[in-house]
């Protein structure tokens, strides 16, 4: 049998390797990459809950620092939307909730919330709070602003 291998085309292994699980022809299987794929997609939620979380927390900053510029409805509506797909994943994804309640997380995410918020807004690096001021489930409650 022709095996594809992972440096040389992962997209083309991947499907021959699911396919050779799926004949349980486990001999030609490449168990080492594999695992390390499989690890990577519980990283790549990972990744995807923090970059929500960093895009509602700017968000929030900046629907209480600017209160009087920018486009307050557009603020709300992509508020209201990362919220939902937060709460969603965590939903489909219980095994993340702990993430939420991790203070280096936490940290990791307020960083590039008030990284975006600078760039978007103008505003000087003190205008806001080195730590997040707020608490995860006030964040992600449906109708909660700061």
């Amino acid at each position: 049998m022709n095996i594809t291998r992972y440096e040389t085309d992962v997209v083309a292994w991947a499907h021959q390797q699911a396919m050779l699980l799926r004949e349980r022809r486990f001999e030609y299987l490449d168990f080492a990459n594999i695992a390390e794929e499989i690890e990577d997609v519980g990283r790549s939620q990972q990744d995807e809950l923090a970059s929500r979380m960093a895009v509602l927390l700017a968000h929030l900053l900046k629907y209480q620092f600017q209160p009087d510029y920018g486009n307050k409805r557009s603020w709300l509506r992509t508020i209201k939307e990362q919220r939902n797909r937060l709460n969603a994943r965590l939903k489909k994804t219980p095994s993340l909730k702990p993430s939420i309640s991790d203070e280096e997380w936490i940290a990791d995410a307020w960083s590039d919330a008030v990284t975006s918020a600078l760039k978007e807004t103008g505003l000087d690096a003190d205008t806001f709070p080195e730590v997040c001021p707020w608490e995860m489930p006030d964040v992600l409650q449906e109708d909660w602003l700061p």
